[in-house]
């Protein structure tokens, strides 16, 4: 469970920069709790990034936050080995789609079809810029040294 008595490291760290932290928090507040996305495949799509960045602090949220959002322990753990194995079609294509925004910065169009058997052009431009922030936010956190806080269980990344 995520401790919300104090504040998390995250925000104490962007609390050195006041004006960067208040219009970030604008963006990040849409691209978590306001776009299109369905909740649970918006996980799937932060905790991949988060594996793939190798970000410690977002897999550590971020877990807590999927399951909240009804992903599975197993499902979360799977994530770690992408798109490959039993996912259901859009689970599939959503692990998909950020591998290939990782990897090319963009999503190949035989992918963004198939997405679109699911979800609307909206929906697709949240998941670009729901990727693209866990990106920045992955190497803000890295290059701050940003630890975990108390309450988020680490990993071993191998």
């Amino acid at each position: 469970m995520i401790d919300a008595g104090r504040p998390w490291n995250i925000f104490l760290t962007l609390a050195k920069h006041p004006d960067l932290a208040r219009r970030w928090l604008v963006f990040s507040n849409h691209v978590l709790f306001k776009s299109t996305l369905p909740p649970r495949e918006r996980e799937l799509a932060i905790l991949r990034i988060g594996w793939l960045c190798k970000s410690e602090y977002e897999w550590a949220q971020h877990k807590i936050i999927g399951s909240d959002a009804g992903l599975e322990a197993e499902e979360i753990e799977k994530i770690k080995d992408g798109p490959q194995g039993e996912w259901n079609q859009l689970d599939s294509l959503v692990l998909k789609a950020t591998d290939e925004l990782h990897a090319e910065k963009q999503i190949s169009e035989e992918t963004w079809i198939s997405l679109l058997e699911f979800w609307s052009e909206q929906q697709l431009m949240d998941l670009v810029f729901a990727v693209g922030q866990y990106t920045l936010v992955s190497m803000a956190l890295k290059t701050f040294g940003v630890p975990l806080d108390d309450f988020l269980t680490g990993w071993d990344p191998a």
